[in-house]
């Protein structure tokens, strides 16, 4: 069981790691990934939120049970608007009483700027002010001290304890500075405590606290784009949505809507629900869910997705599936689980994390102590311990694999690429070889039989009745063409009973008390006359699929389908190809098919005749290589899904497996594939990039601010440029994870350059006609659409009342209506 948590009170990695450990150490804790960014935990294992909250709480943090995705987003919005506020509320008022501390201890102090005549011979008052400026800027930004000083207490120092620390440890020596000062002026020694007033820290103190949360703050709007792919797949869902209620038109809240409501969606309203149009003809940009710009036209008995919008004509549609059920809800969660899930890379950066604030705590004490043995100043000192304290940045570390991951899912969601973890993210771009399945996949999964070859004493129609009758209780698509062949004709499907399927090979059943069998030629083999056999195989080689039928044992003829290629296959082929990646295709399907398929897409390594179960072992062939990458659609891959080290579903494929995968492919396009690995490997080049500067800054910052460098090269910091340092580390690993929205990952190759070209050349139109009732009406129609030049294909339904019309130049619509009317049919 998996549950997800809010976590608060985190201010760095150290706090992160903390927790995690914390619920690790849980009994029944499975798994524990607390993500920085998000503030949000994810557990696995059989326990009671009570018991995994009770374990945050005594680890010094909170923890909340998370609600759905999408209201968990709107909620972590508003407390990031409001926390944006009032941290912008305190940064403003320390910036204006910094100002005032600065003119004392910089303008007048060290460069004569005008004061009040009561201060000109009296450093005592002035260091006073300059400490009650400090204090007040102290008091204003007392979080720091709350959270550094708790973990402090609790043995589990964070970053914030070395701001408080530092910041105190400057304000308490300043603090001895003055009354030393009291002293010296009682003394008479004006000019002692004139010297004095120059090396206090207040401002130190005050300016260090003030830079560290200008840097929270631009981190933290910063942090706020990292979701903005996230936050605009929220606001996709309407508000509220009409349905038909006791036979009239109702408003209610999309919360409301049940599964069976009819809902009406007018032109430019957002669905507010998957199901399926009962009513009404229109077009639907689905972008928002699929990348693809193009609109999608939706007549009745279509399926229409939550979120997308309606362009033209009202559609009235039953809900089938609502609330976390929908489409969208599936991808937010999918979104929100990755950016929430760990990548193995992030393992070192937590390891350092681990003892990185005790580590600065004791580098700086020992700079101290070294200072000190060397004969510096106290005041010298303690500035280098403060400096160590202040310039460490365990923020950069955690941030450096959470804000990419976050950024890198977001990017993916946009373009209907969808990574279930961290992990699937990291490995895809490290995939040296990608298995493809055939149907569904490289090919467009809506095959058509092409050839009907009856035996001897066999009708057509017979052929079709026994195979269209044996094949309706068939899920492959193959099956489904032959079924829809059978309906087209008019030919009567009778029941079958004892229906049995054997995957990969055929299957069989009992029809009208004669054993029915079909399948492939090899699964018929025995069965299939010679003669037939050698048609089959000719057949084959054209890159078809020849299916043969046997009633009681005896032969009766040859149904061979066809899949189309989809039309980005071949470019997806050869973008993979220049990427590095071999291709390889895993099928059920006969070789002479298999390898026509081959050569029309450029995959020169074919594995045909593979039944199911053993595409796994294909995988695993394959894994003795290098890492890879299973694509396909169906549930007879979801095996190999499974057992690839990374499992690709096609979107439109069936539940199965899409759950087996760790990639999904929303827009079913083999395009998607090159693009996913692509963008893997961007946000694994980003992560590389933040992971190397932020170990960098420390490696290089630490020994600067402890002096290091100071004996050699005469290089030294102020503790007040330590500060700035800080803040500018981590919103650099922040702004250089938002680089990945300019990463290309589908632009600039042949893949677009393709599909733009036959967009140009291919468009559909869709006619609504009056008067077809039957499959003779579909011929008709069919005959006298394609005898018009520029019509490629014309596929007619007469129950939706459509003909769909793919044309490869320009035919008006006042054509295409005159030749449908002259057989006698109106077009609406």
């Amino acid at each position: 069981m998996t549950t997800r948590y809010n976590v608060t009170g985190m201010s760095c990695a150290a706090c992160s790691t903390r927790v995690e450990k914390a619920v690790s150490g849980v009994e029944g804790v499975k798994g524990c990934s607390v993500n920085l960014l998000a503030n949000s935990m994810v557990v696995e294992g059989d326990v009671e939120p009570q018991v995994v909250i009770g374990a945050v709480e005594k680890a010094g943090y909170g923890a909340s049970v998370a609600e759905g995705a999408g209201r968990k987003k709107e909620q972590s919005e508003k407390k990031a608007n409001k926390d944006n506020e009032s941290g912008a509320g305190r940064l403003a008022v320390s910036v204006v009483l910094l100002m005032g501390l600065m003119y004392i201890t910089m303008g007048a102090v060290m460069w004569g700027f005008p004061l009040p005549q009561f201060f000109a011979a009296n450093p005592v008052a002035t260091a006073i002010v300059e400490m009650i400026l400090a204090a007040a800027i102290m008091v204003v930004n007392q979080r720091f001290f709350i959270s550094g000083f708790k973990g402090l207490v609790n043995r589990k120092p964070n970053m914030d304890t070395l701001v408080s620390l530092g910041s105190a440890t400057a304000f308490v020596y300043s603090t001895f500075l003055l009354m030393k000062m009291s002293g010296e002026i009682i003394t008479g020694k004006q000019d002692e405590a004139m010297h004095l007033l120059h090396s206090l820290y207040f401002e130190s103190a005050a300016m260090v606290l003030t830079l560290i949360s200008v840097g929270k703050l631009l981190e933290a709007k910063a942090k706020g784009k990292t979701t903005d792919a996230l936050e605009a797949l929220v606001k996709l869902s309407p508000k509220n949505a009409t349905v038909i209620r006791d036979g009239k038109e109702v408003t209610v809240p999309v919360e409301e809507i049940k599964v069976g409501d009819v809902f009406i969606v007018r032109p430019g309203e957002t669905m507010p629900a998957d199901g399926k149009v009962v009513e009404g003809f229109s077009s639907v940009n689905e972008s928002v869910l699929t990348g693809e710009s193009i609109p999608v036209e939706k007549s009745v008995g279509e399926n229409v997705s939550q979120g997308t919008i309606n362009l033209h004509g009202a559609l009235k549609c039953e809900a089938a599936r609502v609330g976390e059920e929908t489409l969208l809800s599936k991808i937010i969660q999918m979104v929100s689980d990755a950016s929430a899930s760990k990548a193995p890379i992030a393992k070192v950066a937590d390891k350092v994390s681990a003892v990185f604030v005790p580590g600065i705590i004791a580098i700086a004490a020992i700079t101290f102590v070294v200072w000190m043995l060397a004969g510096a100043e106290l005041g010298y000192a303690l500035e280098r311990g403060i400096s160590v304290l202040v310039i460490s940045c365990p923020c950069a570390l955690g941030l450096a694999t959470p804000v990419a991951i976050m950024v890198g899912t977001g990017i993916g969601a946009r373009n209907g690429i969808l990574f279930k973890n961290a992990t699937s993210l990291e490995i895809t771009g490290k995939v040296k070889y990608v298995a493809l399945d055939k149907t569904g996949t490289v090919t467009s999964g809506h095959p058509s039989v092409t050839d009907i070859l009856p035996a001897e004493g066999v009708t057509a129609v017979e052929l079709l009745k026994y195979a269209g009758s044996l094949e309706k209780q068939s899920e492959h698509p193959l099956g489904k063409a032959i079924v829809e062949a059978s309906e087209k004709q008019g030919v009567e499907i009778s029941p079958v009973s004892q229906f049995q399927i054997f995957p990969g090979n055929g299957l069989c059943g009992v029809l009208d008390g004669k054993k029915l069998s079909g399948g492939s030629l090899k699964y018929m083999e025995g069965i299939i006359p010679p003669a037939a056999a050698a048609k089959g195989d000719e057949l084959a080689q054209q890159g078809k699929t020849p299916m043969a039928f046997a009633l009681d044992g005896k032969f009766i003829g040859i149904v061979a389908v066809a899949d189309t290629i989809r039309e980005e296959s071949a470019s997806a082929v050869e973008e993979l190809g220049r990427m590095g990646i071999e291709v390889a295709l895993v099928t059920g399907d006969n070789r002479g098919t298999a390898e026509a398929v081959g050569k029309k897409t450029g995959i020169k390594r074919i594995f045909a005749g593979i039944l199911p179960d053993k595409k796994g072992h294909i995988v695993r062939e394959l894994q003795q290589n290098g890492l890879t990458a299973m694509v396909g659609d169906g549930i007879n891959d979801a095996p190999a899904l499974a057992r690839a080290d990374v499992g690709i579903a096609i979107g439109a494929g069936t539940d199965i497996a899409i759950d087996s995968a760790d990639v999904v492919l929303v827009k079913s396009s083999l395009a998607d594939v090159p693009a996913a690995i692509k963008l893997s490997r961007g946000t694994l080049r980003n992560i590389h990039q933040n992971l190397f500067w932020a170990f960098s800054y420390n490696i290089i910052g630490i020994p600067l601010a402890a002096g290091v460098f100071e004996p050699l090269m005469g290089w030294s910091i102020n503790p007040m440029f330590c500060a700035a340092a800080m803040s500018i580390s981590s919103f650099c690993v922040v702004m250089n994870a938002l680089r990945l929205n300019f990463i290309k990952i589908k632009e600039n190759n042949d893949i677009i350059d393709k599909t733009t070209i036959v967009e140009e050349k291919i468009m559909k139109k869709t006619m609504r006609i009056e008067g077809m009732m039957c499959p003779n009406c579909e011929r008709h129609v069919k005959k006298a659409l394609e005898a018009l030049p520029g019509v490629e294909e014309a596929v007619p339904d007469f129950k939706q009342g459509t003909a769909v019309v793919t044309l490869s130049a320009e035919v008006s619509d006042e054509t295409l209506k005159a030749a449908v009317e002259e057989e006698g049919y109106k077009v609406l």
